[in-house]
């Protein structure tokens, strides 16, 4: 089984969801999205997998968000992804794929909807 997550290592929800997918047995590909941001197609997809819009996976609570004006309602959602990719910080976390679905580990417990365990 193939589990992906995008992963902050300062975030403790970020880190309790990766250890939740540790203690099931599964070795998860990390990746540390503040290192290595998504490209715009692979959060695109990421969008796709989750079904959410762009906006919906923003960190409101970030400084970026208010000095990028992102709550601005006209924004479109290729203004949000190129914000997104340019400030990997605004990308909600942790981020859990398993082969062709996406879940936001909030709480971490939710993780385990989509692993086969």
């Amino acid at each position: 089984m193939k589990v992906t997550i995008y992963h902050n290592p300062r975030c403790s929800k970020s880190r309790q969801t990766l250890q939740l997918i540790q203690n099931s047995n599964i070795k998860p590909t990390i990746i540390e999205y503040l290192k290595t941001p998504p490209s715009y197609s692979e959060l695109t997809q990421i969008l796709k997998l989750l079904n959410i819009s762009p906006k919906a996976l923003l960190r409101q609570k970030e400084p970026e968000y208010k000095t990028l004006g992102l709550d601005n309602s006209a924004l479109s959602d290729e203004d949000i992804l190129t914000a997104m990719i340019a400030n990997p910080s605004l990308i909600e976390r942790p981020i859990v794929i398993q082969n062709n679905k996406a879940i936001i580990g909030r709480p971490p417990e939710k993780v385990l909807e989509i692993l086969n365990v």
